[in-house]
């Protein structure tokens, strides 16, 4: 896919320039630099077979963040070989859920950074491990950005929607549950995002919509996106709680779902093509989203190159889209209280 590092006014990768940015990130696989086949040992092949995997994935907006931030790339947590945690350590991966249901849980990553925390501190004075400083640790940013599978899981349990936004306004809850153990360890800047709508995906679409089913202006599935916002609804309250409860914090709440919405609402502004239909994948409009017929099987093919789609393969977003996505966080139009994700570096 197109890069659109330029067109967005993103930098590149590097030192710190006149400040020290330190980032930890917890999350699911819209975050994830690569934990999940560390975690579970995926082999990517040869090196033509990695290449693959990169194009397929691309840059995450996370990734153009850092490079705005001028910082290395997030280095996933689980990746012990070639990675450098010197600035940041990304403990997202792939299918986790604020929910204990997931593999690993937001509270799991939590205490994940507590532990790599506590090891820099035995390793430091030999010289080793991380280096990163206490006053690091404090001056941090810490970002979190989860609730998508939260969302999937509710659905597939065959709740009722009252249900579904009970289950919601839990998960929201355990975000804060989250932040106030981070503070606890001593973390004073925290970055939230709240949830996609999950409803606009190729994969949720060809995969959960039924006749019955209200699509929205958009084309996306209403009842999804709706339990989307009941989510964003509660973690907002519980950002403002937060704010209020810690004084000398900072806790922004960021709104993803505005973020991403606008791609998929007026798409056409953006350049792209089919908002609502994955790029790589099987079986054609309007989704082109097939199950077990997934981008990387060989039934799956790729948009043509040049072809500016906003969702790769009927879940991730592509790097055309995640370069949009990262210059509006970056901008701090949609973050409450408006601010913008630079100044807590400085």
């Amino acid at each position: 896919m197109r890069r659109l590092g330029v067109d967005c006014g993103l930098g590149s990768p590097g030192g710190a320039g006149g400040g020290r940015c330190v980032v930890f990130n917890f999350g699911d696989s819209n975050s994830d630099t690569g934990s999940l086949p560390a975690a579970f040992g995926f082999y990517l092949g040869p090196p033509a077979g990695r290449r693959f995997f990169r194009r397929q994935t691309g840059r995450l907006y996370i990734d153009f963040i850092a490079e705005k931030l001028k910082i290395s790339y997030l280095s996933p947590y689980m990746e012990s070989s070639g990675s450098n945690f010197t600035s940041s350590a990304n403990f997202a991966v792939a299918g986790a859920a604020v929910s204990e249901k997931s593999a690993i849980p937001l509270g799991t990553q939590v205490n994940q950074f507590l532990h790599f925390k506590n090891r820099t501190r035995e390793l430091r004075p030999r010289g080793t491990g991380s280096m990163i400083r206490e006053r690091d640790f404090r001056d941090a940013v810490y970002s979190i950005d989860i609730g998508q599978n939260d969302v999937t899981l509710a659905f597939l349990a065959n709740l009722t929607l009252p249900d579904v936004e009970r289950e919601l306004a839990a998960a929201a809850a355990r975000v804060g549950d989250a932040v106030r153990a981070l503070h606890e360890s001593g973390a004073r800047k925290f970055w939230v995002y709240n949830t996609g709508p999950i409803g606009c995906l190729p994969q949720t679409l060809a995969l959960r919509w039924r006749p019955r089913d209200e699509l929205d202006a958009a084309g996306c599935l209403a009842v999804y996106n709706a339990a989307a916002r009941s989510f964003n609804a509660e973690l907002a309250a519980v950002c403002r709680r937060l704010g209020a409860e810690y004084d000398g914090a900072t806790v922004v709440c960021t709104d993803m779902y505005g973020v991403k919405y606008e791609l998929f609402a007026d798409h056409g502004r953006y350049g792209f093509e089919r908002p609502l239909m994955a790029c790589c994948g099987h079986g054609g409009p309007p989704y082109n989203y097939a199950n077990l017929k997934t981008c990387g099987q060989p039934t799956a093919t790729a948009c043509p190159e040049g072809e500016r789609h906003v969702v790769w393969d009927g879940v991730h977003y592509t790097e055309d889209a995640n370069a949009i996505v990262a210059a509006k966080i970056l901008s701090g139009d949609f973050s409450t209280p408006r601010t913008k994700l630079e100044a807590l570096c400085n």
